[in-house]
């Protein structure tokens, strides 16, 4: 199937013929590889240093504002709802949002980080994930001021650096495996990242590296608590506007040290009125944030988490097993079935004949 999408792209002129040389090999090895043994599948663990996940599964950070209220405190029926999922069998599970500041939600029921009277509740929320062998990530959040970013004082985002990397050591505290920085869906940090709203001209944007400010400072000033125990995961939009602007941003936070990327969408280019914010080959089988997750996965060697309107275990286990990605985000699949992977196994033993423990 995957080289047969290749096929298709080269026909309709989307690849040149040193592109599609180099996407067949990258086929033909894999398929080698296979035949030797080492095939991977949906269910197949992966580790990210010393955590072990036990599939390629993964709960993405959906906000449940129905079962938090206004003052941002883990509540019963958010534990139940993480309990479900975990017992569930999922491989990684990703916190919600929680926000770094009081006045940086995005709506005002949000779980909170952003004082140390938060830390009881998510300790709670972490110790599922330790009950049920789940590695669980938090993801630290503020929602920003939209295409104003420009014109934030300084002095408010050298306050709100100092709220992320306090918010940091709380998540370590609560016991999380790890956190994910919320850089993406034109959010404070996705704002900062994007080259047509950040046209400022101090140490906070302007050229690429400067708008990267923030990430490489938090990043650097929280380095001491990522030892082997501890994932530092981003969610970045890949495009910002453009794939090519993406991609720049992947290969960035690799090098700055991030161990997992999760691709979603950032600020789009304006011309795009349209749903679909870039250009994709008209065959693509998957959505086209999907598509932006499998052609930044080509240019970095850290793995990448791909989502949106991932819904059957068929369409997951393509993804993985032609390594187009190394995790899938199921997210509304988990909300009306929080046993997914429970079912994908048996979906996946429909399909196929292989039984999976």
């Amino acid at each position: 199937t995957y080289l047969k999408y290749y096929i298709m792209n080269f026909k309709n002129r989307k690849y040149n013929i040193f592109s599609f040389f180099l996407n067949y090999v990258r086929i033909f090895y894999k398929i080698c590889i296979r035949k030797r043994g080492k095939r991977v599948n949906l269910f197949t663990p992966l580790d990210i240093k010393n955590k072990r996940l036990k599939n390629r599964v993964v709960l993405p950070p959906l906000v449940r504002f129905s079962m938090v209220g206004k003052d941002g405190y883990v509540t019963e029926e958010l534990l139940e709802w993480y309990k479900d999922v975990a017992e569930g069998g999922t491989g990684l599970i990703i916190v919600e949002a929680s926000c770094v500041a009081e006045d940086g939600k995005l709506r005002d029921n949000q779980i909170g980080i952003w004082d140390d009277s938060f830390i009881e509740g998510l300790s709670k929320v972490a110790d599922i994930g330790k009950k049920y062998d789940v590695p669980m990530l938090i993801q630290i959040h503020h929602a920003g001021f939209k295409d104003e970013v420009a014109r934030v004082p300084e002095e408010v985002l050298d306050k709100i650096l100092d709220q992320f990397v306090e918010a940091f050591k709380r998540a370590k505290k609560a016991g999380f495996d790890g956190v994910e920085i919320h850089g993406a869906h034109t959010y404070l940090i996705s704002q900062l990242n994007s080259r047509l709203w950040n046209i400022r001209d101090d140490k906070y944007g302007g050229s690429f590296e400067k708008r990267m400010y923030f990430t490489k400072t938090l990043v650097e000033r929280t380095k001491n608590l990522f030892d082997d125990n501890f994932i530092l995961g981003y969610r970045m939009g890949g495009n910002e506007p453009e794939l090519e602007d993406g991609i720049a941003i992947a290969k960035y936070l690799e090098a700055i040290g991030i161990d997992l990327i999760h691709v979603s969408s950032g600020v789009p280019n304006p011309e795009k009125k349209q749903e679909v914010k870039i250009d994709i080959p008209k065959n693509f089988p998957f959505d086209w944030v999907v598509y932006l997750g499998v052609e930044i996965k080509k240019h970095v060697n850290i793995p990448v988490i791909g989502v949106r309107n991932i819904k059957s275990e068929e369409q997951a286990s393509m993804l993985i097993e032609s390594e187009m990605l190394d995790l899938v985000a199921i997210g509304r699949g988990m909300i009306a079935r929080p046993n997914w992977v429970e079912f994908a196994k048996k979906e996946y033993y429909k399909r196929t004949g292989k039984m999976v423990k």
